[in-house]
């Protein structure tokens, strides 16, 4: 078998981004992943695409800058994933940051934006932000400041990437897991892998390699026998989907006992609550949320929300992520979410650090790398599998296809363009027209069209990463029996 121009190890966004990339530049590409595309980190964040207002405090102002780019150039290209979000910031007199501190921040943040501001930022005072934000505690607010950012589905924003790269001719493998690095005369020229589900073993060679497994890069470092001075330390970031939607607008609130912020953001008609921050250091499979985390932010909710019976049985899910910072010494919330890319003896290279917002200038700057460029420059559009422009009228649609608006409407906000592959299927089968549950509008078609087309192998892959039910919440279960009795009787592709 002929090598492979370039093997990339991980399907997370920046190993998925580099994947489609690579491709577009006609480069061969072979991208494997032990798991599901995203299943690691890229589908754990707090589901934003932001600037980072809080870097502002480190003094990163080119990231910040970098990073409003970034999210201005992914609300054109791919709207129906990346959306604009207004955030207020309501300010307590005990805050460890002051109202004319919140609002030389928020200003700083619309300049640095520039002409890829997403909306313009405002001040409240106390009555007016309570008006915005009825059931906010009153005692002790001073006022309020609110800004604009963006929200973003990340698992599907990554598998976008994904699938692009695969329609420019990329192979990608999920549940492929790398057990050796191939070496001749020190250096790599393949690797020696497995698939996960069948136990098959073979080998892959690649005329360049680049691993981008996030907080695995440690493990395959000492599969390399790397003793680079760059290192991966975990910090875990965890979340809770709350069954009530708190807030129309997304609130970044300051925790009063260490500083820290987190969020509370309107999705899916609930409440995304998160994130904490602290150091990981056990096996990354073994990160899950703590009893300690989760009463961490329902402490905090209640103390925000002083009137609201936040009871833990409302809770969806909780999930929990690990943020791979490039090693740093101090509290983790201080560490530099800036990356490294460095090449090891054995020609190996390894993408480390950096935050999801900045993702294809980190799979840009190492393509630029593999081809021996000096440097990536950034192009103002990034069309991904699902881009363009909508126009058809989904009252049509829906009479064409024999659906409802509702359902035509919320396809076309999960596939973009794609959406009416999704109805195809429906009319040389009109039972896929089904609902999976009662829990969500999702329909039977996107059970087959994710094993398919967007390469899902088992029900939690639908669930969690295809069609995000695993945040709905649903009192009968249907969905996931529906879908694991799919994946039971096998979908031709």
């Amino acid at each position: 078998m002929s090598p492979y121009d370039l093997l990339i190890i991980g399907g997370g966004i920046n190993g998925c981004a580099l994947a489609n990339m690579a491709a577009q530049r006609g480069l061969k590409v072979c991208l494997v992943d032990k798991s599901d595309f995203s299943s690691g980190t890229s589908s754990k964040s707090t589901k934003l695409m932001h600037g980072g207002i809080r870097y502002l405090e480190q003094g990163d102002i080119t990231l910040v800058r970098e990073a409003l780019e970034e999210r201005y150039v992914h609300c054109q290209s791919v709207p129906h994933l990346v959306k604009p979000l207004e955030f207020v910031i309501p300010v307590y007199e005990r805050d460890p940051r002051p109202l004319w501190m919140m609002k030389a921040g928020v200003a700083l943040y619309d300049f640095l934006a520039g002409g890829h501001r997403l909306g313009l930022h405002r001040f409240l005072n106390p009555k007016e932000a309570l008006q915005v934000l009825p059931g906010l505690k009153s005692r002790g607010l001073t006022g309020a400041v609110s800004y604009y950012d963006a929200q973003m589905d990340d698992a599907r924003l990554c598998l976008e990437n994904a699938l692009m790269a695969a329609s420019r001719g990329a192979v990608l493998k999920n549940y492929v897991t790398v057990d050796s690095f191939d070496k001749k005369d020190g250096k790599v020229v393949g690797v020696n892998a497995r698939d996960v589900l069948s136990g098959e073993r073979f080998e892959i060679l690649a005329r360049r390699i680049v691993v981008a497994v996030g907080p695995w890069t440690n493990e395959l470092k000492k599969m390399d026998f790397v003793q680079g001075q760059h290192k991966i330390r975990t910090t875990k970031g965890v979340h809770l989907v709350y069954a009530k939607n708190l807030s129309d607008k997304a609130l970044l609130l300051q925790v009063q006992q260490d500083q820290r912020i987190f969020f509370v953001i309107p999705w899916k008609g609930q409440s995304l609550v998160g994130t904490t921050d602290t150091d990981f250091s056990g096996r990354v499979e073994d990160a899950q949320p703590a009893a300690a985390d989760i009463d961490y932010l329902f402490s905090e909710l209640r103390r925000v929300f002083p009137d609201e019976p936040f009871q833990k049985e409302k809770i969806v899910t909780t999930f929990a992520g690990l943020r791979p910072l490039v090693y740093a010494s101090g509290h983790p919330s201080k560490v530099s979410r800036r990356h490294v890319i460095e090449e090891s003896f054995s020609g190996v290279i390894y993408v480390m650090g950096g935050k999801y917002t900045t993702y294809r200038r980190i799979a840009g700057e190492c393509l630029a790398k593999v081809l021996g460029e000096k440097k990536w420059q950034p192009t103002p559009e990034y069309p991904l599998f699902g881009s363009g422009s909508i126009n058809e009228d989904s009252f049509e649609l829906s009479r064409h296809y024999g659906i409802d608006r509702a359902t035509i409407e919320y396809l076309e906000s999960l596939y973009g363009t794609r959406y009416r592959n999704v109805l195809d299927l429906t009319v040389d089968q009109p039972s896929l027209k089904k609902k999976i549950c009662t829990c969500s509008l999702a329909i039977e078609a996107q059970i087959v069209y994710s094993i398919r087309v967007e390469m899902a192998k088992t029900a939690e892959d639908i669930m969690g990463r295809r069609v995000g039910l695993r945040y709905q919440k649903c009192d009968t279960k249907r969905c996931q029996q529906v879908i694991e009795k799919y994946i039971a009787q096998g979908i031709p592709v």
